[in-house]
């Protein structure tokens, strides 16, 4: 049914459901599965803050910080990957307003479904659906599944 599954992963209890829920999909259909992680500057610091070996930091961090913290964010989601089941998901570190770079990345690999959590680590900009999951539900060209 899924030959090719993306999942936005921010390191945020959602976004560990959304991945969980995806690797399930992709262990029942035998489906390749692709976690992306679009780390952006102002949620990096909460997102260190969440992943061992990292402070809460209380400046914007370089893009150095950014981009090991992206690193360390994919780690988390490969180890949760594995313990589900799912021993090689291809990762990928996306640029940009995450809802467009997700969903970028599934037209480019040809997904037949991108699973999102409903809330993030976002701004609080949306009060119900996190925006990175509205932003994929409006532009995304094939399913798209929100968890809650």
């Amino acid at each position: 049914m899924f030959e090719k599954i993306t999942v936005g992963f921010d390191g945020s209890e959602a976004s560990e459901k959304a991945l969980r829920t995806a690797c399930n999909l992709a262990t029942t259909y035998g489906s390749e599965l692709h976690i992306s992680h679009t780390p952006k500057p102002e949620t990096v610091a909460f997102a260190m803050g969440a992943v061992a070996g990292y402070h809460v930091a209380t400046t914007m961090p370089s893009a150095e910080e950014v981009a090991e913290a992206a690193q360390k964010v994919l780690m988390q989601a490969r180890t949760v990957a594995a313990e589900a089941g799912v021993a090689q998901p291809i990762s990928h570190v996306g640029d940009g307003e995450p809802g467009r770079a997700l969903v970028g990345h599934a037209d480019e690999v040809g997904s037949d479904l991108i699973v999102t959590g409903r809330r993030g680590l976002g701004n609080l900009t949306a009060m119900v659906l996190g925006s990175t999951s509205q932003s994929v539900g409006h532009l995304a060209k094939c399913a798209h599944l929100t968890v809650a």
